[in-house]
Order: structure tokens, then C-alpha cells, then sequence
């Protein structure tokens, strides 16, 4: 054999290993060369989110079907959980993202990607809050597939499984804020006291009527604390009677 037969053999060769591999580098999957980080344990933060179309679809893996949820409020289930590592680590999840074996993340068959889930040990009682980018694990006796740093918080990344209680998790809605500032009869006083606080605090002013009464607020504003610390600086700056009011209020 020449040369030039063997070294196309042995190209041959790899290309059929490497097709052979399939999708991922590794062929069984495994825990990671390190342990999480103290920043890398904390629990996600649950977030208003918008959906992915995408993944909202029925799917078919395996002859099973699946059929995504669009509300996830209210949402409990029990079942064991299981998680992935290094086989998946860099590769995408199913709404696009990259799937990272340190992140508190999930795998999960029916829940909208993205939603958020508290996840609960049941054997031991730890829990913590993740975030479902994926789909999976395809195992009938399975309900939820872990980050890795997510089964390590949990307890059981050394064990594999482990029984458990999800809960889905909904952000609440966010409300803006106004201060009502006063009410009078006359819209003159209010016109001129709405000019000298929006240029004070540099926050919008706007006045109101109802029942013939004008009524003097400011805002709208988003932050909830900073609401809640200029209501008292107002209140101790000669409008002692300031007073909180919301978006879904009768304004």
C-alpha cells in the first residue's frame, strides 16, 4: 500500500469517527473540573420576560409529543430531577442560548422558555431558583434537568437524581408610582406649585380633574424606592399631606 492509500485511509478514518461522535464532543456526559463559585450558587432572579415564539411550538422527540404551556402561574410538580454538565456546556439550549453548566438554569419539557422555577430538594430540603432555557430531559420518570451548579446547590450533584418539588415563579407586575402633592379648587395655585417642584425634584408634574376638583401629582415614577424616598423628603418640606398613588389606582 502507498503513501497516498494510507494517509486516505486514515482521513477516512477520522471523518467516520467524527460522524460517528454526533453532535457532541463527549460521548458520555460529566461534572465539570471545578466546583461553582459562591456568585455562581445564587439563585436567579426572577425578571419579567418575553416569551420565544419558537419554542412555544409542539414538538416531537423520540415518537412523543409535547406541547408547551403559555402560562406557567400556578404551575406545581413533582417527580425526580436529574442534570447535565460538560457534554452540553457551550452548546446551545433550545430558545438560542448557551447553554452553561454554572448558571442557574433548567431543562424543562412543557414550560415556556424562558420562565423561572423554584426548585425544591425533597430529601433534604434545600431549594433554589433556576431559569428554563431548555428543553428535556426526555425520560419518563424524569421532570426537570438541572444546571450543574443548580444540582450542587441542591445537593445531589453526586448522586445523579434526586425527588423534588418545582413551582413556577412569575414576576410581579411592575406599577408606577405618583405623589399626590394637593387639591384645590383652583387650577392657578396648583399651576405655579407644579413648575416649582418638577424643577426641585426633576420629576414630571401633571394636574387632574375629577368632581371639580384639580389635583396636583407627580411622576409617573418606575423605581419603587425612589418613590418611596421622595414622598418622605416632600412630606418634610411643607406638604406633610403628600400621599402615594399607582398606575392601577383610580388616578
Amino acid at each position: 500500500m502507498n503513501y497516498l492509500k494510507i494517509a486516505s485511509l486514515i482521513i477516512l478514518i477520522l471523518f467516520l469517527a467524527a460522524c460517528s461522535s454526533g453532535r457532541y464532543e463527549m460521548r458520555h456526559d460529566a461534572a465539570p473540573l471545578r466546583q461553582p463559585t459562591s456568585i455562581e450558587l445564587k439563585d436567579a432572579v426572577v425578571v419579567p420576560v418575553k416569551k420565544s415564539v419558537s419554542a412555544s411550538r409542539p414538538y416531537i422527540v423520540n415518537g412523543q409529543s409535547y406541547v408547551p404551556m403559555h402560562d406557567e402561574r400556578g404551575f406545581i410538580e413533582y417527580g425526580k430531577a436529574s442534570w447535565y454538565g460538560r457534554k452540553f456546556h457551550g452548546y446551545h439550549t433550545s430558545n438560542g442560548e448557551t447553554y452553561n453548566m454554572f448558571a442557574m438554569t433548567a431543562a424543562h419539557k412543557t414550560l415556556p422558555l424562558p420562565s423561572f422555577v423554584k426548585v425544591t430538594n425533597l430529601e433534604n430540603g434545600l431549594s433554589t431558583i433556576v431559569r428554563i432555557n431548555d428543553r428535556g430531559p426526555f425520560h419518563s420518570e424524569r421532570i426537570i434537568d438541572l444546571s450543574y451548579a443548580a444540582a450542587y446547590k441542591l445537593g445531589f450533584h453526586r448522586q445523579g437524581t434526586a425527588n423534588v418539588k418545582i413551582e413556577a415563579m412569575v414576576a410581579a407586575e411592575q406599577h408606577q408610582a405618583y405623589i399626590q402633592i394637593a387639591a384645590a379648587s383652583d387650577m392657578t395655585r396648583l399651576s405655579q406649585l407644579a413648575k416649582d417642584l418638577t424643577a426641585k425634584y426633576q420629576v414630571d408634574s401633571k394636574i387632574v380633574k375629577k368632581n371639580g376638583i384639580y389635583r396636583l401629582r407627580l411622576g409617573p415614577i418606575d423605581n419603587a424606592d425612589h418613590a418611596k424616598e421622595l414622598l418622605e423628603n416632600i412630606k418634610q418640606n411643607s406638604h406633610s399631606q403628600a400621599f402615594m398613588l399607582y398606575s392601577d389606582s383610580k388616578l
